[in-house]
């Protein structure tokens, strides 16, 4: 069973037992509860107005703070003898889907 749900303005496809990168959630947060807008179950899919009724996913945070990839920025002026680079790494915060009910 698939489901789609919305976490911090985004969309995500998720499944059971499936773990996967977030937004950085506030801190504190220790379980989510979300609703879904689609449910995938075999050859059945039910779209939500806007959500699915009765259906219910269940989340747990298992890490606070994940660092992404490093991303590198340069600005550069051609003929001036001008850069200037900067650096910015992405905080997410991982989470493991419990169930899908």
């Amino acid at each position: 069973m698939k489901a789609v749900v919305k976490i911090s303005g985004k969309q995500y496809i998720v499944s059971e037992k499936e773990t996967l990168l977030v937004d950085l959630l506030p801190e504190g947060t220790k379980e989510l509860t979300l609703d879904a807008l689609l449910v995938v179950d075999g050859d059945k899919t039910t779209v939500g107005t806007p959500t699915v009724k009765g259906v219910v996913v269940k989340a747990k945070v298992v890490d606070d703070l994940v660092k992404g990839d490093k991303i590198r920025v340069i600005r550069y002026k051609s003929k001036k003898r001008v850069h200037k680079e900067t650096g910015h790494r992405q905080k997410y915060s991982k989470i493991e889907v419990a169930s899908i009910k």
